[in-house]
This record gives C-alpha cells, structure tokens and sequence, in this order.
C-alpha cells in the first residue's frame, strides 16, 4: 500500500460555524469523508505529500435548504485530484487516459501493480470577519496512472455566507512544500434567479395602503406564511428620516391601522423579513395627498425673531417643505402685503435662518409660498419696534435721483405717487427726496455686496397731520352753521317732533282725535253703528253718535243737540262720517232735483238723518269741513248725487281706504293692517244680522 499523505481542506466564511447539514461527495473511484465539520485554523498537523496532487480548485453558487422556501446562500467547493509529477509509478505504453475523464485506475489484464493513497485535505477559506476550516480524508487509486493525470473531483457543500458578501477560499496539504491553490468568489445576493423563490432574505413583500376618512389601513401583501415581519414608520427628511419612528411587527394575515391625523406627505412605510440580512421594501404613498398636505401645513409654524441688528425666522414642521420665505410690507392688516422685490428665498429646512439682512420694521411680514398660495404668514404688528404703520417704503435706484414707492406690486415714481390722504399726486415729492437726503428715512435693506438697490421706510404722520388739522376745521364748522340753522328753525322742528311722538309714540294711533258719526234710524244703521263704535276704539279715535247722545240730547233736544254737535265738528276740525242704509239714502233723495227712475228711494225717509243733510249738505257743497261717506254695500248700491263730493267707501269690502281717510294726513305706512280685519268683520256681523 502506498504512504499515507495528509491533505487538508480549509474553507473561510463569513457568519456562524459548521453545521451538521453539510455534504461531501466524491466521484466514482475516490473514497472520502469528514473528520469533523470543523477544525482549529492554523494548527493542521504536517505529514508527507506523496501520491495526491491539487489540480484545481472551482467554487460554484448553491442552495441549503431546510424547507421549500427556507433557504440560505452558500457556496460549493469542487476540488479535482491529479497523480502527482514526482510518483514512481510503473508507465503502461498500451494505455492512454486523457483529460478529466481519467479515473487513475488500469485496463483489464495489465500486470502492472497498483498503487492506493490516501490522505487528509485542508481547505482555508477568508473574510474580513470570519473563518472557517474543513479537513476531508481522502483514498484514491494511483496505480500504473501517469503524473499529471486526474484522479477525480471531491465536492464540498457547502459554506453559508451572507448574501453578496466576498469568500476567499484556498485549498493545500500541510506537508513541507505543499501546493496552495487559491480563488475568490462572490456569495449570490438576490439578483440570482435561483434564490428569488427559496431565500427568505429575497422574498420583498409588497404594501398596500388603503385610506379611509378615520384611518389608513396597511397591508402586508405577497408574504410567506408562518413568518413576522418588521414594519416601520418613519417621517423621510433631507436632514435625517425623523428619528426611529414607529416600528410593529406584523404577519402575513395582519393590518395595520394608522389614524388619519398622523398622515402626512413625508410619511414612508419600510418592511422587511425578520431574519438576518433582510431586503426591505420602501414605499411612501402620501406625497401627493392634497389631505395629508393640509394637515402638515397645520402643524407647520413660522415663527419671526426681531433681533437688534437683522431680522430672522424659523419654520418647524414634521417634513421638508417644499416652499420659498419671501418678506413683504403690509401697513394694513387688512390690506395686501407688498412683495421686496430680489429678497425670495427657498425654505432651508428646520432652525432659524437670517432674512437677508432686513432691519425690522412694525410693517414687515413673512409669507411662505408653496404650490402658487400663502400657506403661512407672520407678521411684525404687535412688537415695540422703530417705524410706524403709515410709513412709506421707497426704493432707491443709483442715488436719490431715483426714488421710487412699492405700492400694489409696482414701484411708483415719486412724481406720480399719490400717498393716501394727501392730495393730487407728486404732493410730497419733495419732501421725501429731502427726507431721505437728511436722514430722517431708516434704511430697511441694503445689499452688502452692492450700491444698486436701498429700501427706506420713510414717516408721513407729520404730513397727515396737517391735512388732518385742515379737514378737522372743516368739521367743525360745517357743525356750526348746522345748528344755527336748527336755531332759526326751532318752532317748525318743535312741531315736526310733536307729531311724531303723537303719531308713532302711542299705542293707538288716532289718539287724540275725534270723529262725528250721522245715521239714520232704523236697525240696519243703528247695527251697523255700534259695530264701527266698538272697532274704532282701540284706534283711540273719539266717536260721537248722531241722533243719540244721551244726557246732552234728552237736555237740548234731538235736532238742536244735532245740529251743536255738527258745528263744533266743523269748527275743530273732525271728521263727519255719514253712514248710508236704506232710510238714510231715501232722505237723501229728498236733495235730489231731478231724480233718476233707479234712484226712487225703497224705504221712508229718515227725518233726524233729513235734518243732519240739512246742515252737512251746504257745507259739503261748499268745501267745508271733512266728511267721509260710508256705505253698507250689502243694503245699498251706490251713493246718492248729492252726497258726491265727500269721499265715499262701500263696507266693509273698502275698509283699508275707509281707515286711511279717516287717519289722513297724520299716519301712513303699515299700522292700519292688524284694524283692518277686525272692523271689516265687525261690520260684516253686523250687516248680516
């Protein structure tokens, strides 16, 4: 039997130490096994090197698996076995063994003896965090085989590694002398279409994210089952992702919910397998949610710090924002705020940045432009600063030759401005070139770098205060030659209140007048007349009945009490209403010089209504006094000649006219409506009884 020569294989891994899942295999003809599934690096025991040889060393991706999707990279080690150069060995002219496919044994018949070797194999393998050795025994057949020609192929798997990671591996004999071969190779990351299906490490989830009005539901969607994964919520900035975030463990079945308050443009969602190594998917889904914009604008603050020498700002808000910092005047509140011009500057993120140099000023704002509107604005109105709100901003061109006022987004020349105020336009031109020559103007802004461009804040209160004197004066004596004239004209203004505290004073509004009402006798009329004397009362009109009277006509008598109570109605100047029914018409007709067939009376003649026509006939023919002529429609068609000339309404459809005259000239407008109704219907019961 031929000597024994130790040959160790040393394999160098990066991440945890042999496991009992390796394999060795070896082609037909060779003979070997593991003396251990690891072995202590640098201390391999020396031997001879006699009848094996390293040829070739190959490494070749591969799989471990412990299930269908569970799987690790790793690598394969194949190392080919030649009969070394310097074996005395017998040559067989009749046989010739070519390339790999040689097996070193011989042909049927030959009388050469055979040679048999056998050994250990070390391979070493090395990255930068790890090593790993393994020590294979080998036995192969040498016999008549000539130097050089290959044995076999012994295939070690295989060595973990992470995914993408770099593996040296070398293979030697630790025998004086020994030959090292040597080869590096890349781990397969997930790129290799074989681990796409059986690493765990490949296997990327995918989210989707469902919103609602109340909350956002999160889905982990194309997960392997039985396994958690890692799911993160973070706040992506340009400066950092906002801290650790909110990081839950999910599985394949599970979703997450999120309230709707905590969803804004820059919130990402990250995922990954809980194992080593893992690929992570990334998605942020709300950076163009018009809602989740909104809610970040409303946590967003700007905030403006007037220091001595410049004016600063700083902008807080959970995202970046995409948006400029442009200062503007506004001597309003109400009013539009003047953008300075060449003074934009985008949003730089969270802190405080300095506004360009700008001098504070109580008119200075800060707006915050993003997507074409002012999502935020602060101003410098409540701070005790240098300036005044009616001051105005001039802008200075090469010297004082070229002021010109920033006013509703222009720059208006001096010569053309027209402060508010103060009169004809290019009025205080002077004044303020002389102003800002002297020094009485504060400069706002001025470019370090460049003489170009000066904004000055200049005061015009001592401008409008003279105007203001002027116009106070004004004032004051328009306001006296106003109550000169109330003077002169006390008596008429005296009477003018007087009637409207009677008119519109009072609860009723004919108080303080009174009426004379003349009807004949008979129960229609006398019905009629008691209805009229009951709705007129709440007017607080004062009603005397005609014939009636009580105490006064049972003294004077019927006609003589009549006739006195018709001339002080004339003399006072109250209204007479002649009340027509039946008996009154046909004692109206007695007047009539030439009655007409259709006015032949129906019914006898009222004589005390007779006698009160004598007396309100003549004055009514002569213009006299004021009657109203009242007819119950029911009973009678129309009003006789003689009584023409009086105003006439029939009863009770016309009682809106009817209370009108009676109240003229004193009250107009609405106030006879809540009467109207009660007097109609008054008459209207009355007549139909």
């Amino acid at each position: 039997m031929g000597a024994l020569v130790p040959l160790v294989l040393v394999l160098v891994v990066t991440g945890g130490r042999g496991a009992p899942r390796d394999t060795l295999a070896c082609t037909q003809g060779l003979a070997c096994r593991l003396l251990g599934p690891d072995v202590l690096c640098g201390m391999e025991p020396q031997g001879p090197n006699r009848g094996l040889a390293l040829s070739r060393l190959r490494l070749e991706p591969a799989l471990r698996c412990t299930g269908p999707v569970a799987c690790s990279p790793c690598l394969e080690a194949r190392l080919r076995l030649a009969v070394p150069r310097s074996t005395a060995a017998p040559r067989i002219p009749a046989a010739r063994h070519g390339g790999d496919a040689g097996w070193g044994s011989t042909k049927r018949g030959d009388a050469s003896p055979k040679h048999n070797a056998s050994g250990v194999l070390l391979l070493a393998g090395h990255t930068y965090t790890s090593s790993r050795c393994v020590a294979v025994e080998v036995w192969a057949p040498i016999g008549t085989a000539l130097p050089g020609r290959t044995l076999g192929w012994v295939t070690f798997r295989c060595f973990e590694a992470p995914l993408g990671s770099e593996l040296r591996v070398m293979a030697y004999t630790t025998a004086q002398g020994h030959q090292r071969l040597s080869q590096q190779q890349r781990v397969p990351d997930c790129s290799w279409p074989v681990a796409q299906s059986a690493v765990p490490q490949c296997q990327v989830p995918r989210l989707q994210v469902s919103p609602g009005p109340k909350e956002v539901v999160i889905e982990v969607q194309g997960a392997m089952p039985g396994h958690n994964y890692t799911l993160r919520l973070y706040h992506n900035q340009s400066h950092g992702t906002g801290g650790p975030g909110r990081v839950v463990t999910v599985s394949s079945n599970v979703s997450y919910s999120l309230p709707a308050e905590e969803v804004l443009p820059c919130l990402c969602l990250q995922v990954w397998l809980e194992t080593q190594d893992p690929l992570r998917a990334t998605l942020c889904p709300f950076s163009h949610d018009p809602e989740a914009w909104q809610r970040l604008w409303a946590r967003s603050r700007l905030v403006l710090h007037a220091e001595a020498q410049a004016l600063t700002c700083s902008l807080s808000s959970p995202c970046d924002l995409p948006a400029e910092l442009i200062p503007c005047w506004q001597p309003a509140p109400t009013g539009p705020c003047q953008a300075l011009p060449g003074l934009q500057h985008p949003a730089m993120g969270q802190g405080s940045q300095e506004l360009w140099g700008l001098q504070p000023h109580p008119n200075l704002c800060v707006q915050v432009w993003s997507h074409g509107q002012v999502q935020l604005s602060q101003c410098l109105w409540d701070r005790a600063l240098p300036g005044r709100p009616d001051d105005i901003l001039l802008l200075e061109h090469h010297g004082n030759t070229s002021l010109c006022a920033l006013e509703r987004g222009a720059c208006t020349p001096l010569a053309s401005f027209t402060p508010t105020g103060l009169g004809h336009p290019g009025l205080l031109e002077q004044e303020l070139r002389r102003d800002v020559a002297m020094g009485q103007c504060r400069q706002i802004w001025h470019h370090e770098n460049s003489t170009v461009v000066t904004l000055w804040a200049c005061p015009t209160h001592k401008y409008l205060r003279a105007r203001w004197v002027l116009a106070w004066m004004g004032v004051l004596l328009g306001a006296a030659c106003l109550l000169l004239l109330l003077l002169l004209k006390k008596e008429d203004i005296k009477g003018w209140l007087k009637s409207l505290r009677v008119g519109y004073s009072s609860a009723a509004p004919l108080r303080g007048r009174r009426a004379l009402l003349v009807h004949a006798v008979e129960p229609v009329a006398e019905r009629a007349a008691c209805a009229l004397l009951a709705a007129l009362r709440p007017l607080g009109l004062a009603v005397a009945a005609a014939p009636g009277g009580g105490s006064g006509a049972a003294a004077w008598g019927p006609l003589p009490w009549l006739h006195a109570q018709h001339h002080r109605a004339l003399r006072g100047g109250d209204t007479i209403i002649i009340l027509l029914s039946p008996a009154a018409v046909a004692a109206a007709h007695q007047w009539d010089a030439d009655p007409s067939p259709g006015d032949v009376p129906t019914a006898a003649p009222c004589e005390a209504f007779a006698a009160a026509l004598s007396c309100a006939v003549p004055a009514l023919t002569a213009g006299n006094g004021r009657y109203v002529v009242a007819r119950l429609e029911a009973v009678v068609p129309a009003v006789p000649a003689v009584l023409r000339a009086a105003p006439a309404f029939a009863l009770p459809s016309e009682t809106r006219g009817f209370l009108r005259a009676l109240a003229a000239p004193r009250c107009r407008g609405r106030w006879l409506e809540p009467y109207v109704a009660a007097v109609a219907e008054g008459l209207r019961r009355a007549v139909g009884e």
